[in-house]
């Protein structure tokens, strides 16, 4: 009878450690996603372009507005929402200022495009990759990796 007691209670114990470790997990890959990312590969635009125009997405959480975040892609300042849950992710609300910025205007008005598609978010060591269904994608680097 011990002995079955002894077995319960190790099983108990090592269920309880294997879930808080996944939730650790997960929170620890949330926790990696909330940083400024700066854009590496997108679509026919040269890493020299986009590191020429500073091009970035800024997913640093807020505490006064949680799903809020910006961008930069060489003008204007962009904002939007953001929801992101075990590997999904989804866009709302891209906005930004209307400033004319010539010669710098292509990559923003494209990634303007795009990041209202975006479904997936993918952090695989220090890069950050969204993409959608029709195969658009684009890919960060943490902001002091590069």
């Amino acid at each position: 009878m011990k002995f079955l007691q002894s077995i319960g209670i190790l099983s108990l114990i090592l269920l309880l450690t294997v879930s808080c470790k996944s939730s650790n997990q997960s929170m620890s890959a949330m926790q990696n996603l909330h940083k400024k990312w700066m854009l590496v590969e997108y679509k026919d635009f040269t890493k020299q372009e986009m590191v020429k125009l500073e091009a970035n997405i800024d997913l640093t959480k807020n505490a006064e507005s949680p799903n809020r975040y910006t961008a930069k892609m060489g003008c204007n300042g962009m904002f939007f929402t953001a929801e992101f849950n075990n590997g999904k992710a989804k866009f709302s609300g891209v906005g930004s200022t209307m400033m004319y910025c010539d010669g710098r205007m292509k990559l923003e008005d494209a990634f303007g495009k795009t990041l209202p598609t975006i479904t997936q978010y993918k952090i695989e060591g220090h890069f950050l990759t969204l993409s959608n269904a029709n195969g658009d994608k684009m890919k960060f680097v943490e902001q002091d990796w590069d």
